[in-house]
C-alpha cells in the first residue's frame, strides 16, 4: 500500500502571496516617495516665495529712500542758495513734511547743530542745538547717509535721512533732515505693513547689528536679535533664504538687503504651516492607488500558473549575484508581469548594492586607516583625473612642527591622537570639493581645485591659526608649517607643482615654523608665541 505524500504549498499560491507583499511594498514607497517629494516641492516653493517676497519689500524700502534723498537734495540747494532766509528755511521742513509724507519731521541744522527750521514746531527745538549721535554724524560726515537708528532729542528711536548744504562758493552750511519714526506710524511702517501674505507669513527688518527696524510685534523693536544667516553670508548675497528655528518653531525664512541702508528684510512662514496641506496630498494618493493594486493583485492570482517560468530563471539566477554578466542575463528574462518585474528589478537592485560594496572596497584601500583621509594612492587617482578633466588647483603640503618630540614625550599613541586632530580640523576646514590626504607620517596635503594662490592662502592660514589655538590633551598647543603652490595644465606638470610645495614647506620651516609660504616668496606669518 503506498503512503500518499502530504502537498507542498503550489507556485501559484506563494507567487499570490509575493504579489500580496510587493503590492504592499510598492504602496508604502509611493506614499514615503510622495511624502518626501511634495515635502521637497512645498518647503522649496515657500522659501523661494519668501525670498521674492522680501527682494520686493527690499527694493521698495530702496525706492523710499531714493526719493527721500532726492527730495532732501532738491531743498538743500535751494536753501544752498539763501541760508540765511529763516522764512524760506521754514517753508522748506513744512512743504517736506506735509506735501511728500515721507518724514515724521524735518529739520534744517546748520554748521553748528543749531536747528535753524523744524517742521512740526511742536517739538519746540528751534534754536536749540543737536548732540544726538545722527546729528553729530551728518555734520561729521558732510554727505548725503541713511543713520543707524538712534534716540532723537525728543526721546523716540528713530532713522535720520539727510543731505548737506553747501554755498555757491563751496562752503559748507548745515544740513537738512527727516526723521523716520520706528515704533510710531511712519510712511515705513506703511511701506512694509500694508503688504503681507495670509498664509501665516510675516516680516521684520534688521539693521547691520541685528538690531528690529520693524516688526508687527512692536515691542521687539529696537531690540537687538540673532541674526539669521553670518555678516560673511550677508556680505556675499543680497539676498537669499534659508530654514531656521525661532522659539522653538522650525520656520522658511527669505531674506534681502536695501543697497542704501544695508538692512535686511526678512520674511518668515513656520514650515508646520507650509506642510498642513502634506496630509490631504497623501490621502488622494492612497485613494488613487488602493484600486489599482487591487486590481493587479487579482490579475496575479489569475495568471499564477503561467509566471512560474520567468520566476524560476530569476530564482537561478539570484544564486549567481556576484558572476561576470549577471545583470545583463537577468535583464535579458521576459519578466512580461508586473511581479516577475519587481523581482527582477530587486535583483538588479541587489547586484548594484553588491557591486556598490565592492567599490566602497576599493575605495578603502585608497584611504588611510587612521585618519580616514585619502592616502598616496586615493591622491594619486584624483591627481590622474584632475589631468584628465584639465583641471587646475593650488596645493598646500602641511607639516606638524615638532612632532617627533611629540612621539618622543609622550609616545606614539598620544602622537597619533595629534595626527586624528590634525586630519579633523583640515576635514572641516575644507570645502566640498577640496580634496584631504595624509601624505605620510605627520605630513598632509590639500588640494584646492580651480583656488587662487590668494585663495588658497587665506585657508592655510585659517588652518594654520585654528591648530595652533587648540588645546590637545597631555600635548597642549600643536603648530603647523604650509607651503602652498598651483597647477595650471598648460604650465607644467603636477609632481613639478607637488615639489614646490614641498619646497615651499622646507623654507616655511627654516623660517621658524608656525607659518605659511607660497611658493617664490617670503614667509607670510610669523610664528605664534603661546
Amino acid at each position: 500500500m503506498l503512503m500518499r505524500l502530504r502537498p507542498k504549498t503550489d507556485l501559484r499560491t506563494l507567487i499570490a502571496l509575493l504579489a500580496i507583499t510587493s503590492i504592499v511594498i510598492t504602496l508604502a514607497n509611493t506614499l514615503y516617495a510622495t511624502w518626501r517629494v511634495q515635502r521637497m516641492v512645498l518647503i522649496e516653493s515657500t522659501l523661494e516665495a519668501n525670498r521674492a517676497y522680501a527682494t520686493k519689500l527690499a527694493a521698495t524700502t530702496e525706492v523710499f529712500f531714493q526719493l527721500a534723498q532726492s527730495q532732501l537734495h532738491y531743498s538743500a540747494t535751494q536753501l544752498g542758495n539763501d541760508f540765511d532766509n529763516a522764512d524760506l528755511s521754514q517753508q522748506e521742513v513744512n512743504r517736506l513734511r506735509e506735501q511728500t509724507n515721507s518724514f515724521n519731521s524735518v529739520a534744517v541744522v546748520d554748521s553748528n547743530g543749531i536747528v535753524k527750521a523744524i517742521s512740526p514746531e511742536s517739538l519746540m527745538l528751534k534754536g536749540m542745538q543737536l548732540t544726538s549721535q545722527a546729528s553729530r554724524e551728518a555734520l561729521a560726515q558732510r554727505q548725503p547717509m541713511v543713520s543707524r537708528p538712534s534716540i532723537s532729542a525728543a526721546n523716540n528711536l528713530i532713522v535720520f535721512v539727510s543731505w548737506p548744504i553747501w554755498s555757491k562758493d563751496g562752503r559748507y552750511l548745515g544740513y537738512v533732515g527727516g526723521t523716520i519714526y520706528l515704533k510710531k506710524k511712519s510712511i515705513l511702517n506703511a511701506l512694509l505693513g500694508e503688504q503681507f501674505y495670509r498664509d501665516g507669513t510675516h516680516v521684520y527688518v534688521l539693521d547691520r547689528n541685528n538690531q528690529v527696524l520693524y516688526h508687527q510685534n512692536s515691542q521687539l523693536i529696537g531690540k537687538s536679535v540673532p541674526g539669521i544667516v553670518s555678516d560673511r553670508q550677508r556680505e556675499e548675497k543680497t539676498n537669499g533664504e534659508v530654514q531656521l528655528t525661532e522659539e522653538n518653531v522650525p520656520k522658511l525664512a527669505g531674506y534681502a538687503i536695501v543697497p542704501t541702508t544695508g538692512w535686511m528684510v526678512v520674511a518668515l512662514k513656520p514650515t508646520d504651516v507650509t506642510l498642513a496641506p502634506l496630509t490631504g496630498l497623501l490621502l488622494k494618493v492612497l485613494k488613487n492607488s488602493v484600486p489599482f493594486a487591487l486590481l493587479t493583485l487579482l490579475v496575479a492570482v489569475i495568471l499564477a500558473r503561467l509566471i512560474a517560468l520567468p520566476l524560476w530563471q530569476l530564482a537561478r539566477k539570484a544564486s549567481q549575484m556576484d558572476s561576470q554578466g549577471v545583470s545583463s542575463e537577468i535583464g535579458g528574462i521576459r519578466a512580461w508581469y508586473f511581479e516577475a518585474a519587481q523581482v527582477k528589478r530587486a535583483l538588479l537592485t541587489g547586484i548594484g548594492l553588491v557591486q556598490d560594496k565592492i567599490g566602497r572596497l576599493k575605495s578603502e584601500v585608497q584611504s588611510d586607516p587612521m585618519t580616514n583621509l585619502l592616502n598616496r594612492r586615493g591622491l594619486s587617482a584624483v591627481l590622474d583625473y584632475f589631468t584628465t578633466m584639465r583641471q587646475p588647483f593650488s596645493v598646500l603640503a602641511l607639516d606638524i612642527d615638532h612632532f617627533k618630540r611629540v612621539n618622543d614625550t609622550f609616545g606614539h599613541d598620544v602622537g597619533d591622537d595629534v595626527i586624528k586632530h590634525v586630519a579633523r580640523t583640515l576635514r572641516g576646514s575644507a570645502r566640498q570639493t577640496d580634496v584631504v590626504c595624509r601624505s605620510g607620517g605627520e605630513e598632509f596635503l590639500m588640494l584646492l581645485p580651480a583656488t587662487s594662490v590668494e585663495d588658497a592662502r587665506i585657508l592655510a592660514e585659517r588652518v594654520r591659526i585654528s591648530i595652533a589655538e587648540n588645546w590637545i590633551d597631555q600635548v597642549g598647543n600643536v603648530t603647523l608649517s604650509v607651503g602652498i603652490a598651483d597647477w595650471q595644465p598648460e604650465s607644467g606638470s603636477q609632481e613639478q607643482s607637488l615639489k614646490q610645495a614641498d619646497a615651499a614647506l622646507y623654507q616655511a620651516k627654516n623660517a621658524g615654523r608656525n607659518c605659511v609660504m607660497i611658493s617664490g616668496q617670503d614667509a607670510l606669518v610669523s610664528s605664534i608665541t603661546h
